[in-house]
């Protein structure tokens, strides 16, 4: 089914990276949760990077979805955003929702820096 108009039918490449943001923003919203539960061992670093990273996937892939002209450059902050979280996440290696949150922020960093064009 051929959409007619503007809106065109969005490639799998570019759901697949809004599935991988929804995906990352859920695992980050868990972990958050989780180490609000923990008390003070979760780092204020920690906690900024998995906020940021919660509200950049939200926003990066509801821009995909609209079809956005800036969606692009939104991919590239977005991936940024999941490396930090991803290496801050890697800081307790010991706690198995870190490690599932950085694997999430990883994949969808790889995806959206793919989705903005860039090469490194």
């Amino acid at each position: 089914m051929q959409e007619t108009g503007s809106m065109t039918a969005m490639s799998k490449e570019m759901q697949d990276c809004v599935n991988a943001c929804m995906t990352c923003h859920t695992v980050c919203e868990e972990t958050m949760s989780s180490c609000m539960q923990a008390g003070g061992q979760a780092q204020m670093q920690i906690m900024r990077a998995l906020m940021d990273c919660a509200e950049m996937t939200r926003m990066c892939a509801d821009m995909m979805m609209r079809r956005s002209p800036m969606s692009a450059e939104m991919c590239a902050m977005c991936a940024r955003a999941c490396d930090m979280c991803a290496e801050a996440c890697m800081s307790m290696p010991d706690d198995p929702q870190m490690m599932r949150c950085a694997e999430a922020c990883r994949r969808c960093s790889e995806m959206c820096r793919a989705m903005s064009g860039a090469t490194a």
